[in-house]
């Protein structure tokens, strides 16, 4: 097996504000054709954010698609050129209010593979200081939450945690504290 497809047309069926969705014509390895409807995403940023308690700074926001309020870590959407590691510690300070330290990567996740191409990368942090406020951008409103990591991961184990950046971010973080990484 070659395990490939091979991109014959593009059709762009919207472009928005945030996404563009285009339907594709593809042969498969087999020399089948077929369709492959595709969301480009800019990909975003999230970091788990742990205070000197050993305590996670969470955020509670509505989240629309499914028409309720979500506990995440902090994320946000990548701007166009934007690097990584500055746009995370840039949504670090507009979300949370902290700066952070010992900055450790905690890889990239692929929220939904079969049809959007939005990568997401993660990171876990100390927090060494407050900046202030919350800098939330005009059209966002969500509250922070301190809760102690065991809990956090208690919650993920029970299924309490549904988004899944938020899932992999508290239990690799768990992980690293365990062995004394962070």
């Amino acid at each position: 097996m070659k395990l490939f497809e091979k991109t014959v047309k593009e059709q762009e069926i919207y472009s928005g504000r945030i996404i563009r969705v285009h339907l594709d014509d593809v042969v498969l390895e087999n020399g089948s054709e077929t369709k492959r409807e595709v969301v480009d995403h800019p990909g975003g940023v999230s970091v788990a954010v742990l205070t000197e308690n050993n305590e996670l700074i969470l955020v509670r926001q509505f989240r629309y698609p499914y028409k309720q309020v979500l506990l995440e870590l902090p994320a946000g959407k990548l701007e166009q050129g934007e690097d990584p590691f500055e746009a995370v510690k840039r949504e670090q300070r507009e979300e949370t209010g902290t700066v952070g330290e010992h900055y450790i990567s905690l890889g990239n996740v692929y929220p939904t593979p079969g049809y959007c191409g939005e990568i997401i990368r993660l990171w876990a942090c100390r927090a060494s200081g407050s900046t202030g406020e919350l800098q939330l951008d005009e059209d966002e409103f969500l509250a922070t939450e301190r809760l102690p990591l065991d809990k956090a991961v208690e919650m993920v184990l029970n299924n309490e945690t549904p988004d899944a950046k938020t899932q992999i971010g508290i239990l690799k973080t768990a992980r690293l504290v365990e062995q004394g990484k962070l």
